[in-house]
């Protein structure tokens, strides 16, 4: 039996969604450099948090610069 399905909404207690925050960033993290491991993919991620910080992960040093470059050539 697997898990209920949960509604998506806004969190309103600060402190609650600031871990769920968290939490889900490290996920969104893992799977980014998962697609990249596995499927030879180059990924870049950007993340800003509510209080403007930012969190990033590219699986090369070029990658992010670089494909922000080719996503901006090809729109």
């Amino acid at each position: 039996m697997g898990r209920g399905k949960i509604e998506i909404k806004r969190i309103e207690n600060t402190t609650n969604r600031q871990v769920t925050f968290c939490k889900r960033r490290n996920g969104l993290l893992k799977k980014a450099y998962e697609l990249s491991v596995l499927c030879d993919a180059e990924v870049a991620l950007i993340v800003f948090s509510t209080r403007g910080r930012l969190y990033e992960y590219s699986n090369n040093r070029c990658a992010m610069f670089c494909l922000i470059s080719s996503f901006g050539a090809c729109n």
